[in-house]
């Protein structure tokens, strides 16, 4: 069955910050809102590219050799094995498409690691 999904609707169920929700699959891949305040963790991916589609707010994609402003509607891609360390300074809403052995954490296990996401 086809379905349509609210992007707005889907991120007033996301309670935690830096805690990804599943809203959609597409082939080998996730779609998943959240919402970020602060810093994250430096880490990367070994083997995902990771996409970040700011909705809301701004997010600061640090990097080693540079910083990237994504702002409302912007979104960024990181490749495998680009150390990053998303941050928002103010509270942001993100969709993420990442396939789906994508862990939060990439090659870091923290108390932020989250291995069985919910889908909502």
């Amino acid at each position: 069955m086809i379905k349509k999904v609210n992007i707005a609707q889907k991120m007033t169920l996301v309670e935690e910050y830096w805690s990804p929700k599943i809203v959609g699959e597409l082939n080998d891949s996730h779609i998943k809102v959240a919402k970020f305040k602060g810093e994250f963790t430096w880490h990367h991916h070994e083997n995902e590219d990771e996409l970040f589609l700011v909705v809301k707010g701004t997010l600061l994609m640090k990097l080693r050799d540079q910083d990237i402003e994504v702002n409302e509607g912007e979104f960024v891609i990181v490749p495998k094995g680009v150390e990053h360390m998303p941050v928002a300074s103010e509270e942001a809403h993100i969709i993420l498409i990442e396939p789906k052995t994508t862990l939060n954490t990439g090659n870091v296990t923290e108390a932020r690691t989250k291995r069985n996401l919910d889908s909502i």
